[in-house]
């Protein structure tokens, strides 16, 4: 284990007290907030150079890189698209910094060259993706993101003649858009990111080669400043939706034929339900939880006064629907079984077909598209040891063709999974996936890798990953408990431990780690943990309520104030998930588990914070002020490190140079926080 030469830079403190529903809270480093001021810049300088003493000087460091670098240089397909004949996907080569779009006339046909990110002149940390074709397939809206920004600007290229076309959207949001049928003009929603607290939304359409300022407006929402409007469309109509976040969130739906002076015929108004509605060839589709808690498919159709009925498509399950997509006589639609995915296929008139084959070994199915005009849909499946591959799958024939596979070096055939049981803190009976090799299964401590989500519904189902390979190879256990917050039990899983009730998901994680430790699977000592986003708030509070019961945290991207969470970028939309601190039946809630709040004096695990300027959605402050917090209360002689650069965001589309090097990094922490030694000839 490297030595820290020196403690770690001191961090002014600068205490300010709100009262909040009659509490007094203290933030000593409310100052760091402030992304741009000369303070701010300058700590962070300083804390970097901090991590780089550590993090550069980790023994085998060299070889754990060449190793990553291995598993993550491989050739790479994915947003695959198909119009027609044409296929239209990203590709990266092996040794490629960032993945180019290409074109494929045919199933066999040869990958053609559209876009190549660096010859936009703006750098490695540049990428590209395809959105959405045209429906003639020639000409193609992608967007063109800098670093792990969310936001993007949106361009047209001329697919033929292989040219951008001169009309882009800046930077901002994409909520909407459709190709006008006479191919010289198209419809869309767009955010501005240089926008703040407007007046209204507005649908527009753009003539092309027209400037952007002549655009005229389609359709207008007015309202809070926390309005959004998203639009969907099919040949001869428009459907908006408007979602108002100021409070609780209510919906309005909006149809508009194309003609220009159509009437805007209201569907339905402040609904409080979900509604996600797809506009297929004079058909209102939609998925909604509307008296369907795990969700169903329905179709809006009119009755005989012009009324419209719900007609269920897919009646709402025991499980909760996962994704759907439509062909041309069919709705295909996955489902979460206890952390399984299953697919079944209906017709459009809501009979049930069939079920999508089951494998032998669990894995995660998605449903990548499908073209409304025809039976083929995408589709890609990976497991906890199988890479991510692409397949088209013909619902007529039941023919299954593979696309791509990602061709990672990794011995899938050496590591085998079994899911366990345990007991949370209320008795309630959790599941949890263990994973690695067969000898370290059947027994014994180890090192162990644990994670899990926790919220927003999102279940925990087999994936692949290359953080975690690398640990498997190093016989490590990799531990993931399907925790309440998730929907791997339909809607009440969810609800268990939303809001007022988040606490419920971290006991859950933390008696998965205690379970972990009383069966001898591993000790503190052993057990590190990671996450990011929700799950960063996840090990966040783990290592806030039993810093003893872990001896490493890798915490990435995450939110970790969340009495002030609310009040930065879009968090507020999060409202419904975890509450907000302005509202006094939701403060005790967020003050009893906020972490930032609950650093106390006293030894703290070794923890490696990692976020960046570029972060839109979980506001790289909760990183920052959780650093000088941490670093000021730590007792023990554990690092407590800021992993902090520039162009890393949320969205995951950093070059492989740095890709490589951030994953060198946090492997290189575990493996020196866990003793683990390499000789020559590993890695």
């Amino acid at each position: 284990m490297p030595g820290l030469i020196s403690p770690p830079p001191p961090t002014a403190i600068e205490p300010v007290t709100d009262v909040l529903h009659g509490v007094p809270v203290t933030d000593p480093y409310r100052w760091l907030e402030d992304q741009n001021s000369p303070r701010t810049r300058a700590w962070i300088e300083e804390q970097t150079a901090y991590a780089r003493s550590y993090l550069d000087n980790i023994p085998g460091r060299e070889r754990i890189r060449r190793r990553v670098r291995e598993l993550l240089a491989t050739e790479t397909y994915d947003s695959l698209q198909k119009v027609g004949r044409r296929y239209f996907f990203r590709k990266r080569l092996a040794e490629q910094e960032q993945p180019c779009i290409y074109l494929r006339e045919g199933l066999t046909g040869k990958d053609e060259l559209l876009i190549d990110p660096s010859t936009l002149g703006k750098g490695k940390y540049t990428a590209v993706k395809p959105l959405k074709v045209s429906t003639n397939g020639k000409v193609l809206l992608y967007e063109i993101k800098q670093g792990g920004e969310r936001t993007g600007s949106f361009a047209l290229l001329d697919v033929d003649r292989r040219r951008t076309l001169p009309d882009i959207l800046p930077r901002g949001y994409l909520r909407g858009f459709a190709f006008a049928s006479d191919g010289q003009s198209f419809y869309y929603v767009h955010e501005p990111l240089s926008e703040t607290s407007p007046s209204h939304r507005a649908a527009r359409q753009h003539i092309l080669g027209t400037p952007f300022a002549e655009d005229e407006s389609i359709f207008c929402a007015r309202g809070s400043h926390k309005l959004r409007l998203s639009m969907a469309a099919d040949e001869t109509r428009f459907g908006f939706l408007v979602c108002d976040f100021d409070g609780e969130i209510r919906t309005d739906f909006y149809l508009k034929a194309f003609e220009r002076d159509s009437a805007v015929e209201r569907v339905f108004s402040s609904a409080t339900y979900s509604f996600g509605p797809r506009l297929i060839h004079g058909r209102i589709l939609a998925i909604t939880n509307r008296e369907a808690p795990n969700l169903r498919i329905v179709e809006l159709r009119r009755n005989a006064d012009t009324m419209f009925e719900w007609i269920d498509i897919v009646p709402e399950q025991e499980g909760r629907i996962r994704q759907w997509t439509v062909t041309r006589d069919h709705v295909l639609v996955s489902y979460i079984y206890q952390s399984e995915t299953r697919v079944w296929i209906f017709d459009l008139g809501g009979g049930r077909k069939t079920e999508w084959p089951r494998q032998p070994t669990k894995e995660t199915i998605r449903l990548i598209g499908a073209t409304y005009d025809e039976d083929e849909i995408i589709v890609a499946s990976e497991s906890f040891t199988e890479p991510p591959a692409t397949m088209l799958f013909s619902v007529g024939s039941k023919q299954l063709t593979l696309w791509s596979k990602q061709p990672t070096p990794f011995d899938s055939e050496g590591y085998i999974h079994s899911q366990v049981w345990y007991a949370s803190k209320d008795g309630a009976r959790i599941p949890m996936f263990l994973v690695g090799r067969p000898d370290i299964l059947a027994g014994g401590c180890h090192p162990v890798i644990l994670t899990s989500y926790g919220g927003h519904g999102v279940s925990m189902t087999p994936q692949f990953s290359v953080f975690v390979a690398f640990l498997l190879e190093r016989g490590f256990l990799f531990a993931l408990p399907n925790i309440r917050g998730g929907s791997e039990f339909g809607s009440e899983w969810h609800r268990a431990a939303k809001r007022h009730r988040r606490q419920t998901a971290y006991d859950d994680f933390l008696a998965a780690a205690e379970w972990l430790v009383a069966t001898g699977r591993t000790t503190p000592r052993r057990l590190a943990i990671f996450g990011g986003s929700n799950s960063g708030l996840l090990v966040g509070a783990a290592l806030t309520q039993r810093p003893d019961l872990f001896r490493a945290v890798v915490c990435m991207v995450p939110l970790l104030d969340m009495l002030r969470y609310h009040l930065f970028d879009d968090a507020h939309v999060w409202r419904d998930e975890f509450g907000i601190a302005s509202e006094p039946e939701d403060f005790p809630a967020l003050a009893s588990y906020s972490p930032y709040h609950h650093v106390e004096r006293g030894g703290y695990p070794a923890l490696l914070l990692v976020s960046g300027d570029a972060d839109q959605k979980c506001n790289p402050l909760h990183a920052r002020k959780m650093t000088a917090r941490l670093q000021a209360a730590n007792t023990s002689t554990n690092p407590i490190l800021l992993d902090y650069r520039t162009f890393r965001g949320h969205s995951p589309v950093l070059p492989l140079t740095e890709r490589v090097e951030g994953l060198t990094d946090r492997l290189a922490f575990l493996c020196d926080q866990l003793q683990l030694s390499f000789r020559q000839e590993e890695v």
